[in-house]
Formats: structure tokens, C-alpha cells, sequence
């Protein structure tokens, strides 16, 4: 073949080769999948962090709600996306550390499946009652239970939830006899508490905050490790007397296999975002507690940690799912 021909059709596959390794991120948008319902929790996180993200990194990112099957759904779509960084998930403790414990047969591996990016945020829940309730603490609302042995039923947003587990493990702990309901959406779930058809919730304070200062349900407690900004009066549940820490979170992840360059620039500006004062007080003012890892291996170790965690608090609800 003749030498200019070669050189021809060498310059011919330049435009292919540049665009292969184009710097991220050459296009848009960007989406990220939350596996759960708009207004919910991890949706107002994700969303407040996304606009400054996607800022920072110079692409519009665009938030997709696919709720269903405890996160299973939205996480899933993650799991098979192209790991080319242009599309994101939004992990939690219910998608990555306790599903794999709750459910028999997963569409994806948690582990395998995923590369960590970092934590976003820690979310405790409040525990909240109906006003019908002749309890205004803790220990009023445990001795009260423990006179109506099966009556009491607590609602969640599903099997998994950080709302399940915090009353799983409130039960287990303080030996009532609690009845778990689960819920499509938190709406319905606290007009059901404010008419008394489920008792006591544990539920993120975002979700519960007017209501709670409306009087229309009565706070008890915070699950987390400490006092909430929105409520500095209401007690954490070691200083109420009963000692649990169970906080709810959220997290980035990308499908397994997304290129290095693009899942360490991505927490190196989760990182910074996170840092920002005035995103830092909007998250917090929401019930959120902002807080990036340190590193992606941090966010793995973070994960696996919660795992193992919570693997004996679901194996002792007898909560699965096929």
C-alpha cells in the first residue's frame, strides 16, 4: 500500500481515537438515578448536591427517580449502565447494606456490581407519634407499649428501609412487640400516623418536621448520635435511655469498571461540594448531616462495615423478600 495512502487512512481514525479518550466530561447530561419517589429524603439530598456538582464539573446533571423493590429497581439500572461516568447512583444503606441480607435473589451484586465514590450524607430519623398517644417520652411510649403487646404498629417506606430498621431494632432492644407496615410513599404513611392508624414512626426529619412543629404528631427522639439542629429540644435515643444509633445514609456510586480518572475526580468534587457552607447549612437544616469519605476506599470499607452491621437486625425481624 502506498505511504500516502496509509497515512491517509491513519488520520482518518484520529476523530475516533480522540473521541474514545475525550476528557470527562466531554457531553451531557449526566443522570442520576435515585431508586426512590420524589420529596423523599435521598431525593432532596441528591438534588441540593447534583446542582453544585454539576456546576463544579461543568455538565448539567439531571436527577431520575425509579423507585421500587426496596431501591432494587433504580439501583439495577445503575448496575447495567455503561461505565463511561455518565451515568450515577444514588446508594443507601438499604441498596448497599441491607438487601443483600433482606432480599433472596438480587439483580446485581452490591460489591461487584458498583465502584464507590463517596458517602454524601449521614440521616438520622426521628421518632415521632401519633398525638392520640397519652405518651410525650420514650420511656412513657415503651411502658405503654408494653401493655398492648401487638397493638403497636410502626410504618415504613418498605422492607430495608432506614425507617424499618430503626424500628426493628427499637423492638428488639427495648423487647416490645412491635407490627411493621410498609408503605409505597411517606405521605400516606404519616397521615396514617396523625390519624392514629399506625402509632410511631421513625421517620427523617425532613419528612416530619412541620408536622412535628404543627403539633399534628408528637417527637420522642432522635435515632442519631446527636441532637438534631431542627430540633435541639428532643433527646437522642441513648439520652432518652435507650441505647441505639441507627442513622439512614446516602451515597455516590457508578457502574463496576467506570475508568479511575473519572470516579477520583468525581469525589474530589463531591468532596469540595460538600465542604461548601451554605450547601453544608441547607443539608443540615433538611435533617441531613453532611459527610463526605476521605477516600473511595473509605466509602467501600464504610459500606461493608454496614453490611455486616445491620445483617443481624434484619436476620432477627424475619423480614425477607422474595
Amino acid at each position: 500500500m502506498p505511504l500516502s495512502r496509509r497515512l491517509l487512512m491513519g488520520s482518518a481514525l484520529l476523530p475516533i481515537s480522540a473521541h474514545a479518550q475525550e476528557a470527562w466530561p466531554a457531553r451531557g447530561p449526566i443522570r442520576f438515578i435515585v431508586p426512590g419517589p420524589a420529596g423523599g429524603a435521598g431525593d432532596v439530598t441528591t438534588r441540593l448536591v447534583m446542582e453544585r456538582l454539576g456546576q463544579r464539573i461543568g455538565q448539567q446533571i439531571v436527577v431520575e427517580n425509579r423507585p421500587g423493590a426496596g431501591t432494587n429497581i433504580g439501583m439495577n439500572v445503575v448496575a447495567r449502565a455503561a461505565p463511561d461516568g455518565y451515568v450515577l447512583g444514588l446508594s443507601s444503606i438499604a441498596s448497599h447494606a441491607v438487601n443483600r441480607t433482606l432480599y433472596r435473589n438480587l439483580p446485581f451484586d452490591p460489591v461487584a456490581d458498583f465502584a464507590p465514590v463517596s458517602l454524601l450524607a449521614l440521616v438520622p430519623n426521628l421518632m415521632v407519634v401519633s398525638p392520640a398517644l397519652p405518651v410525650t417520652s420514650v420511656a412513657e411510649f415503651i411502658a405503654y407499649a408494653r401493655t398492648r403487646p401487638g397493638q403497636i404498629n410502626f410504618g415504613s417506606v418498605g422492607a430495608g428501609s432506614s425507617q424499618h430498621l430503626a424500628g426493628a431494632q427499637f423492638a428488639q432492644v427495648t423487647g416490645i412487640e412491635m407490627q411493621h407496615i410498609p408503605y409505597n410513599a411517606g405521605g400516606q404513611m404519616n397521615t396514617d400516623l396523625i390519624e392514629n392508624r399506625v402509632q410511631v414512626l421513625f421517620q427523617s426529619v425532613s419528612a416530619v418536621a412541620e408536622l412535628a412543629r404543627a403539633g399534628r404528631v408528637r417527637a420522642l427522639a432522635v435515632t442519631g448520635t446527636d441532637r438534631a439542629p431542627a430540633f435541639p429540644e428532643v433527646p437522642t435515643l441513648r439520652e432518652a435511655g435507650v441505647d441505639i444509633v441507627s442513622t439512614g445514609w446516602f451515597g455516590i456510586v457508578a457502574p463496576a469498571n467506570t475508568p479511575e480518572p473519572i470516579l477520583e475526580r468525581l469525589h474530589r468534587e463531591t468532596v469540595a461540594v460538600l465542604a461548601e457552607p451554605e450547601l453544608a447549612a441547607r443539608l443540615s437544616a433538611g435533617g441531613s448531616v453532611p459527610r463526605a469519605s476521605g477516600s473511595r476506599a473509605d466509602f467501600a470499607r464504610f459500606m461493608a462495615e454496614e453490611t455486616a452491621r445491620w445483617r443481624p437486625v434484619v436476620q432477627a425481624s424475619g423480614a425477607s423478600v422474595d
